[in-house]
């Protein structure tokens, strides 16, 4: 994933490298709690050659002011998977999740203010800028836009 699309990503492929196995076991457990879904699509078979990802968890901090809040984050459909609607089906899935499973009201993400095509994929599916962003982690002269959706 950090490989095909570095700037769909805040970790470099560096860094990424650079994590123990031992932390690695403890992102995965951290992605397994009651306070996030992780969708995958995989091959069939035997589930080995991932097709693409998804992750919704609840956001932290929330705004008390606001109903629950979720963020959309770990996005990757594979190149030879990309529009045939994976990753539409993908996005409904993490919409619905948001919703039903963990009782957000909204959902939230993040897109690298250059990712034109990933801001009107988002935009399609509801999604709106909300106004606000943040320095991109990699390169702080560059912006992550915030876009949020309201949920059912």
């Amino acid at each position: 994933m950090l490989t095909d699309t570095p700037m769909a990503y805040i970790e470099s492929l560096e860094a990424a490298r650079r994590q123990t196995d031992t932390q690695w076991q403890e992102r995965a457990a951290a992605m397994s709690g009651d306070a996030s879904v992780t969708l995958v699509a995989d091959g069939g078979r035997d589930g080995s050659r991932l097709c693409g990802l998804m992750r919704v968890v609840v956001k932290h901090p929330q705004d008390p002011e606001r109903p629950l809040q979720a963020m959309l984050i770990s996005v990757y459909v594979a190149p030879e998977h990309r529009g045939l609607g994976l990753a539409d089906e993908l996005l409904r899935e993490a919409c619905h999740a948001a919703a039903e499973e963990l009782s957000a009201a909204s959902l939230e993400l993040g897109v690298h203010e250059d990712n034109s095509r990933a801001q009107a994929f988002y935009s399609r599916h509801g999604f709106e800028t909300t106004g606000a962003s943040r320095p991109y982690p990699q390169d702080i002269s560059k912006r992550e836009l915030v876009m949020e959706r309201r949920l059912p």
